[in-house]
């Protein structure tokens, strides 16, 4: 059966025939590598100055708690503000960041209110870029696009962590947060010769007016109808009001869940494999890795376009089947294996989505609407990753791990319907 133009998959030679997406790409790779250095340097600074584990842990996870309060607050300005700014002040914000951390001589508590503050807008960084994505990648293209950023983020993590630890033991922690800003100052040149300068895609929503704000495409069901974006209301009750009418949208909310619930509970289990591996958990916290990479690369290239969309649901449910697994308390080897397979599933599942939320959500929000799936994506991967740190307290590590795998399964199948293709 020949395939229509609309099933036809992209390539990667096309994705990086568009030199857009490759400025987009190396400025990725940058962020999420330098992220990797930044966070292992402060960790290393704040126990340095205390040595105090418990700080030093907090102060690595310290940058996932400003997306609960920038995703709920913040994310109208990436459809009010240029996307190619955005982009450049977020790096720009970093590097001045890691400026301060290393060199202005804070204490401990200052640095990790600090890096709170700063990570408020992250966000909003984070949604004009995936905003922009769709614009440049139209059609099929853009899912591959997302597949090539979602293999960068796994592979930069390693990477990051490994190049951080070299760069920890030859200048110190100073030295690896100065070379993280010097990290985000590349992106930033790169960011600014690499991309168009597009307006935003609210813009003059609160000035050129009149008073009467511009006009866009209703969330609700259908997106048949028209109203008026909030003239003047600020960012904060601009991004509440679009916020509640994307969650309002029965077909936005349920792609939203679909996207948030399942890869939550799986990073949950991940959570307790260093409780359950000790020592040797960053075996097992590789091969998660490199399962995300692996799956994303097979959905993301070998499937057809609808293929994905078929797949969603079945990947979504697989990815708990592996962690049952861990009832039967497996060794280091079939642990990492057992991870490996479950990220597989649960890293490419979400490629199944991306061509429906895009169609989805009002393009006059649509750099909000990414935000949002993606500060509920790390809200709901840090409150599964207590839960399941708390059951495995309750319990046992082992069973928390399947606890997870269960979850996952359950609120797949509750899912089942925004996880399958909607009927032609």
């Amino acid at each position: 059966m020949m395939t229509t133009a609309r099933e036809r998959a992209a390539t990667y030679r096309e994705l990086f025939a568009v030199a857009e997406f490759r400025t987009l790409f190396a400025s990725f790779a940058l962020l999420i590598a330098g992220d990797q250095v930044k966070a292992l340097a402060l960790s290393a600074l704040v126990y340095a100055r205390t040595g105090s584990p418990g700080l030093s842990a907090a102060a690595y996870m310290v940058g996932f708690l400003p997306y609960i309060v920038g995703g709920t607050f913040l994310l109208s300005l990436a459809d009010r503000v240029r996307p190619r700014t955005l982009m450049i002040v977020g790096e720009l914000v970093r590097a001045v960041t890691c400026l301060l951390l290393a060199f202005a001589g804070l204490s401990v508590w200052a640095m990790l209110a600090l890096v709170l503050a700063g990570g408020l807008f992250s966000p909003v960084f984070m949604a004009a870029r995936n905003a922009l994505l769709p614009a440049l990648l139209p059609g099929d293209a853009f899912v591959l696009g997302r597949s090539v950023l979602s293999v960068t983020a796994a592979g930069g993590q390693v990477a990051g962590l490994a190049a951080g630890g070299g760069v920890l033991a030859a200048t110190g922690p100073a030295g690896a947060l100065a070379a993280t800003a010097g990290l985000s100052a590349v992106a930033a040149v790169l960011l600014r010769l690499g991309l168009p300068d597009v307006p935003a895609r609210g813009a003059g929503e609160d000035e050129g007016e009149g008073g009467g704000g511009t006009r866009v495409r209703d969330a609700g069901a259908g997106g048949t109808g028209t109203r008026t974006r909030g003239a003047g209301g600020g960012t904060v009750r601009e991004t509440l009001r679009v916020n509640r009418a994307l969650l309002a949208d029965p077909r936005v909310r349920g792609l939203l869940l679909a996207q948030w619930l399942p890869v939550s509970f799986l990073t949950g289990a991940e959570a307790v494999l260093v409780p359950y591996l000790g020592g040797t958990a960053g075996v097992a916290l590789a091969a998660a890795s490199a399962g995300l990479a692996a799956g994303n690369l097979a959905v993301g290239r070998l499937a057809s376009p609808s293929g994905r969309e078929r797949l969603a649901l079945p990947l979504a449910a697989l990815a708990g089947v592996p962690l049952l697994g861990f009832t039967l308390r497996p060794g280091l080897a079939a642990a990492a294996l057992l991870i490996l397979l479950a990220t597989m599933a649960g890293g490419s599942y979400a490629l199944g989505l991306q061509r429906r939320f895009v169609a989805a959500v009002p393009e006059a929000v649509a750099g909000q609407a990414f935000g949002l799936a993606g500060a509920g994506v790390m809200t709901g991967q840090a409150l599964a990753a207590a839960l399941a740190g708390a059951v495995a307290e309750a319990t046992a590590p082992h069973l928390a791990i399947a606890l997870a795998g269960l979850a996952v399964i359950g609120c797949s199948l509750v899912l089942r319907r925004h996880l399958s293709p909607e009927p032609a």
